[in-house]
């Protein structure tokens, strides 16, 4: 989902995440804000601008900040709620659309997943409301207008974020609320996902539409923002209900059960000249176990590679480039292949290691998940009637 990023802080332990793309939303809302101040003071306060024109700027940048601030607390609502309810978090990352919590595991229950849900729309509620009366006790007591106007904007815009995200269309916080109704009446969480998906796929062609209605009256800007906001939310609304497909397929699965037992392994002693030609060229992978006797030693790609001048491959060997944080690269035999998966995606690598204590005993790589997956879901579905059925 994310691209290039930055950690800026941690917040009970959780880490705070900005995406590249969410410098973009800040400098549009920024220079929107920036041209939309001076006629809304005159607007909603009934008073002639007289600051320069710098100051509107200022105005728009700490606006656009406090706004990111308070997405920050809606996703923190949803991710201290979900970790004390035992749901794992990985972080929350700033980015173009807003924010989201991403938390590596699904809720373990319906109620979970309301109190989560409920969470981020709860937070939104409460600064709504509190910079609400705090614009109209400043606006009563006369504070400087520009301050009066910074924070009833912002109780405007947490407003606005509470009512979009009540749409009950998943991802959003509305269709997962809605998704844990459905699965606490009928107890299926795949049954519940697929209809508030879809209910998120029809909202999202909706804004969609009304993105090429925008560009066909002229509002060039607005119309274009519509239309990606609606096709994030159509890819997401899919995604999610994909990861409940294949974690429902794969929970309960053993990694033993399709794990390849006869890994290709090098010895440390190997010089890299000979990794290549022998191994990587011949076996087409990118990545070996390091093995010495029947001891795991480490990981080998081909990234360390680039680390050696190519004239020099013949005079390093395997032992002094490869990887040992083999903690990211393995798992037992024995774990769960929803587990495996998700550890394949947190590492961003093609294989695990499988080890009982220091011994290799296998490797599995994301296609051979995807090939049990694919081979359990057409024995096992029963196609779209299925999911009504279900219901």
């Amino acid at each position: 989902m994310f691209g290039k990023r930055w950690r800026i802080l941690r917040v009970r332990g959780i880490p705070i995440y900005v995406d590249l793309s969410w410098l973009i939303i800040l400098a549009l809302l920024t220079l929107t804000l920036a041209q939309a101040y001076p006629q809304f003071m005159v607007k909603y306060l009934g008073v002639t601008p007289a600051e320069p024109p710098w100051a509107f700027w200022i105005m728009g940048l700490i606006t656009a900040l406090a706004f990111f601030v308070c997405i920050l607390l809606h996703e923190l609502g949803h991710a201290l709620v979900g970790r004390a309810e035992g749901t794992p978090v990985g972080g929350i990352t700033l980015f173009l659309f807003g924010g989201v919590a991403e938390l590596t595991e699904e809720p373990a229950s319906a109620g979970y997943e309301f109190l989560m849900a409920a969470a981020g729309p709860l937070v939104s509620l409460f600064l709504a409301v509190v910079l609400g009366i705090v614009a109209g006790a400043g606006d009563i007591l006369h504070w400087p207008a520009p301050v009066v106007l910074v924070l009833g904007y912002l109780a405007f815009i947490n407003g606005i974020v509470l009512i979009f995200n009540l749409i009950p269309a998943f991802p959003l916080d509305g269709g997962r609320i809605f998704r844990s109704i459905l699965w606490g009446i009928f107890g299926n969480l795949r049954s519940a996902t697929y209809w508030s998906s879809l209910c998120g796929r029809i909202f999202a062609f909706v804004l969609i539409a009304l993105g090429v209605i925008q560009l066909f009256v002229g509002d060039w800007l607005g119309g274009i923002w519509v239309g990606l906001v609606g096709l994030f939310l159509y890819k997401a609304a899919s995604s999610g209900y994909q990861q409940v497909v294949m974690r429902q397929a794969l929970e309960g699965a053993r990694v033993r059960s399709f794990m390849n037992m006869h890994p290709i392994a090098v010895p440390p002693s190997l010089d890299l000249q000979h990794l290549v030609e022998d191994y990587v060229y011949r076996h087409h992978h990118k990545a070996f176990p390091v093995v010495s006797g029947d001891h795991l030693e480490g990981l080998v790609d081909t990234q360390a590679l680039m680390r050696v001048p190519r004239g020099e491959w013949d005079r390093h060997t395997v032992g002094e480039v490869m990887r040992n944080d083999l903690d990211r690269f393995t798992i037992s035999p024995n774990a769960d292949a929803y587990e495996a998966l998700n550890k394949l995606k947190r590492s961003s690598a093609k294989r695990l290691l499988v080890t009982e204590g220091d011994h290799l005993v296998g490797i599995i790589g994301l296609k051979d998940l995807m090939n049990f997956l694919d081979m359990k879901m057409e024995l096992e579905s029963d196609g779209r009637a299925h999911h009504a059925t279900e219901v």
